[in-house]
């Protein structure tokens, strides 16, 4: 192994003028600092953002918070990093995240349609994201094979290993924390597919509900999928109805954010239907940006302002055929829906998304 020479750094603090008149200008001279640290030894385009990361480590010092609180911090950041490493070269390749029970049996009929449906979206170009270890998890990465799997592991004293088709892959990662490996399994995934399972599975469900009827995650399908014939999520449903819907505590449009089948073939159906024309979205300061794969005609576009326009804040919606100026570009031959959404149903947005997808 190579030794990397020390190399002695000089203190940026040294050119600074202590004792410092007020906090405004301790505050300047530590971002200085690390701008310059940055500049000299991490130079590239999110510079601004390492040194607010580097600001923050100063201010824990500041601040004197305890070797627990800092071991926590340092454990996420590296597995968050590390993960974010694994994921990368495989940016533009659609993903699914797969929950469901560690004790499904191989010879379960859940285990067979949890093989079935990873089979099929695989073969429609699609990789999966599984928690690595046994029951539905393995059989999303059997149906998907070993080159079309991640593995999102947890560290647990018991029940959870690595089953043997992910297995020391180099795209299998085992986190500390379940915070950090949840926000990899929404952050990565395209789409999320729930099998009957446990209080986990309940879990990452519920979550990922929270996640997209609150905004704080982009519209993605949500599939609860069931054996044939199977009763799991048909009760799930109805609980979800009669307690939660019954007692006003979610809006009957917060239930087209997910759906309910016991096929795999219509599960696959469901995902892949969501993206016919819908591509992404993005705010642009108060403005929702809706990127499609294929404009909508004039007459579709007509329908939308008619039979959206409780979500629309103000004028109306517009479609153009290029990305913003505030947008960098990103994805810029791409049409887009823009409109000032109101931000305060995600269940209609997700039925808008619908409504572009079967347009002409």
């Amino acid at each position: 192994m190579a030794v990397v020479p020390s190399i002695p750094l000089e203190n940026p603090m040294e050119h600074a003028k202590p004792p410092f008149a007020n906090r405004a200008e301790r505050a300047r001279a530590r971002a200085q600092a690390c701008e310059q640290f940055l500049a000299t030894f991490a130079p590239g385009p999110n510079q601004d953002l390492l040194a607010e990361m580097m600001v923050t480590l100063t201010r824990l010092s500041a601040d004197e918070c305890g070797r627990g609180e800092v071991k926590i911090l340092n454990r996420a950041l590296k597995e968050l990093r590390y993960a974010f490493k694994v994921f990368a070269p495989y940016e533009n390749v659609p993903k699914v995240s797969i929950f469901g029970s560690a004790r499904t049996p191989p010879d379960h009929p859940q285990y067979l349609q949890a093989v079935k449906f990873s089979r099929l979206i695989r073969q429609a170009g699609w990789m999966n994201i599984t928690g690595a270890g046994n029951g539905i998890m393995r059989a999303g990465n059997e149906g998907a094979k070993r080159e079309a799997s991640f593995g999102v592991a947890i560290s647990l004293p018991f029940e959870q290993s690595h089953n043997d088709i992910i297995a020391d892959d180099e795209k299998l990662i085992t986190f500390n924390y379940f915070f950090t490996r949840k926000l990899l399994f929404v952050k990565e995934a395209d789409a999320i597919i729930l099998f009957p399972g446990g209080f986990g599975t309940q879990d990452e469900g519920f979550e990922a509900l929270t996640l997209i009827q609150t905004g704080k995650s982009e519209p993605i399908p949500v599939v609860m999928c069931d054996e044939p014939g199977g009763t799991y999520w048909r009760h799930w449903r109805d609980y979800v109805e009669a307690e939660l819907l019954g007692n006003g505590t979610i809006s009957p449009d917060d239930l087209g954010l997910f759906y309910v089948t016991d096929s795999a073939e219509d599960a696959v159906n469901e995902i892949l239907s969501f993206y016919k024309r819908f591509h992404s979205t993005r705010f642009v300061h108060d403005r929702l940006v809706m990127r499609l794969k294929s404009p909508v005609a004039d007459s579709s576009l007509a329908e939308f302002n008619r039979d959206f326009a409780d979500i629309v804040e103000k004028d109306e919606i517009r479609q153009v055929l290029e990305a913003l100026p505030e947008e960098d570009g990103e994805h810029a031959k791409l049409p887009r829906l823009v409109f000032h959404f109101t931000r305060r149903s995600l269940g209609r947005l997700r039925a808008l998304i619908d409504a572009v997808n079967k347009a002409e």
